[in-house]
């Protein structure tokens, strides 16, 4: 397969890579020692609407960016990856895990002045976490009440123990609180305040253009004292990534996170010492490369045939060629990056062996017509980074050599969401799963049926096995820590041997950033983190 039929060469990708990884080494750099400066607009490359802004309703780096500087979780990640209190102050569980208590912060009003008190956690809990929240209806399915004896303590009581290791290391993504005044009545999912958040963070939403920007001013009535420095953020709507390159070059841009921009500008920006292109701020977010199929397609509901996908298609030249240092050959849905729960590669696996996998259409009765032409599939590619687009296209051609003809259709972020995961108008579908900490919290709602329909990056292929059902919820609640790996374990064997989806690449997300900013890449989740403590330099 000729490297010129890309948008990008072998050589520019090494390049990169040791662009990138000279920044890793040492991303932050050393600066003398500088007092905090107020003031200053932070502006931030937005490369994909996704006709949401509440973190209590989805859950995505794309809303995180922006509605995880106006609204807050209970609980976020320290500089070392530890859980440590936000909305909440201090918690603690019974010995049979199935009552776990949160004592809240004192103190807190939403932006519109009103108080923050348990209620809230209360109702978010119970009608977005619960009923609504991708991740959150899966992790929270054995919630049966939150009890509120006070306005500062919140008691979650469960049918079955929820391992409070696992609740902790969920909450940084699934614990963002709504206020219950805005949301009690009428259709949650259809509240305008979804595009118009009102939280309890260091930013207050101020204005959202749609197509042009989103604005966020600081919140003088913050709890964190002199907190936050910065005056204002602007996310700047840009697909172009060319385009958002060229800004941040003139300085019209300060950040583009998550690998928003094309590999060859991330190359060029990694020498230029106006910017700071790293990995780090971004380990609590392991991602990896999918290939979603929709088992409503007969043809695809046919192991046989997802087998033969999966066996046509030569990860490990596209590693090696397109991704370079920054990306590894997956072995399913938890990456090697989790310590505590990768059940290393001897789980079953896709070698690429192009005569296996015609071998398996032929067994599967898809024999080649006129033009050799087998089976026409559609293909929909999330827009969210440029490795997505290659791996869709890399996909498309390996696969016409198998008689398997693809058509790529492309849509901003709201149409793909709509059409894989509400409308599953699509065939196969690829993008990227996010690895949060623990299986339990992003990654088995990939498997899980049961899914809401409409939820994005769960279960949406028309597939339902009752055997992994079992396993992933005797996994979420395991108390013991050495039986919860090895149902784990048990887990990625029967999804790789199921393959509903196939996650074969391993990546982190990449980040963009002016040296004149300060405390940034200082958590595992910076990107998505509050910002209350940013500051630019002059």
């Amino acid at each position: 397969m000729a490297l010129s039929r890309f948008e990008i060469n072998r050589r520019t990708v090494l390049l990169t890579s040791a662009a990138i990884a000279a920044n890793v080494l040492n991303p932050m750099r050393a600066f003398a020692q500088e007092t905090p400066r107020k003031g200053g607009v932070f502006n931030v490359h937005y490369g994909a609407e996704q006709r949401q802004l509440n973190p209590s309703l989805q859950a995505s780096t794309g809303v995180y960016i922006i509605g995880g500087k106006i609204q807050e979780p209970l609980v976020d990640l320290d500089a070392a990856g530890n859980p440590v209190g936000v909305l909440a102050e201090s918690w603690e569980s019974t010995p049979d895990g199935k009552t776990i208590t949160f004592k809240l912060r004192k103190g807190v009003v939403w932006h519109d002045g009103k108080p923050f008190t348990s209620e809230d956690v209360a109702f978010t809990a119970l009608n977005m976490w619960k009923k609504i929240l991708n991740y959150g209806s899966t992790l929270q399915l054995f919630l049966t009440a939150v009890d509120t004896p006070d306005p500062q303590t919140a008691i979650f009581r469960y049918e079955r123990p929820m391992p409070l290791n696992l609740l902790l290391r969920a909450l940084p993504d699934l614990g963002y609180v709504s206020p219950k005044h805005i949301y009690e009545t009428g259709d949650i999912r259809q509240n305008p305040v979804n595009l118009a958040p009102i939280g309890t963070g260091p930013f207050k939403f101020n204005k959202y253009e749609r197509g042009q920007y989103i604005i966020a001013d600081r919140n003088d009535n913050y709890w964190r004292p002199n907190a936050p420095y910065l005056d204002r953020i602007v996310w700047r709507v840009i697909t172009d990534r060319a385009a958002a390159a060229a800004q941040l070059e003139a300085g019209s841009l300060h950040l583009s996170p998550f690998s928003g921009l094309t590999i060859s500008d991330m190359a060029r920006l990694g020498k230029d010492k106006r910017f700071i292109v790293s990995t780090k701020g971004n380990e609590g977010n392991a991602r990896t490369n999918t290939l979603e199929f929709n088992f409503r397609r007969k043809e695809l509901s046919d192991i046989r045939v997802r087998q033969a996908i999966a066996h046509a298609i030569n990860v490990p030249f596209f590693i090696e060629n397109f991704l370079g240092d920054f990306a590894r050959l997956g072995t399913g849905p938890i990456p090697s990056t989790s310590t505590d729960f990768y059940p290393g590669p001897n789980t079953p696996q896709y070698a690429y062996d192009k005569k296996k996998a015609i071998a398996l259409l032929d067994e599967a009765g898809l024999k080649p017509a006129g033009g050799g032409t087998r089976l026409s599939l559609r293909l929909l590619p999330a827009p969210w980074g440029e490795d997505i687009s290659l791996w869709a296209t890399f996909i498309q051609q390996s696969l016409s050599e198998i008689g398997v003809q693809v058509e790529i259709v492309r849509n901003d972020g709201g149409g793909f969401l709509k059409q894989v995961y509400d409308e599953h108008a699509f065939d196969l579908a690829t993008g990227w799963h996010q690895y949060r900490n623990d299986p339990a919290v992003s990654t088995t709602v990939w498997y899980r049926s049961g899914q809401p329909k409409g939820a994005p990056w769960t279960n949406q292929w028309g597939w339902e096995d009752a055997t992994t059902d079992k396993i992933i919820d005797n996994a979420a609640t395991e108390v013991d820590p050495v039986k919860r790996k090895a149902l784990y374990a048990d887990f990625v064997t029967r999804a790789n041997t199921e393959l509903p989806i196939w996650m074969p690449i391993e990546q982190l997300f990449v980040t963009v950033i002016s040296a004149k900013a300060r405390n940034h890449s200082n958590n595992p989740r910076w990107a998505s983190s509050t910002w209350h403590d940013l500051w630019l330099a002059e």
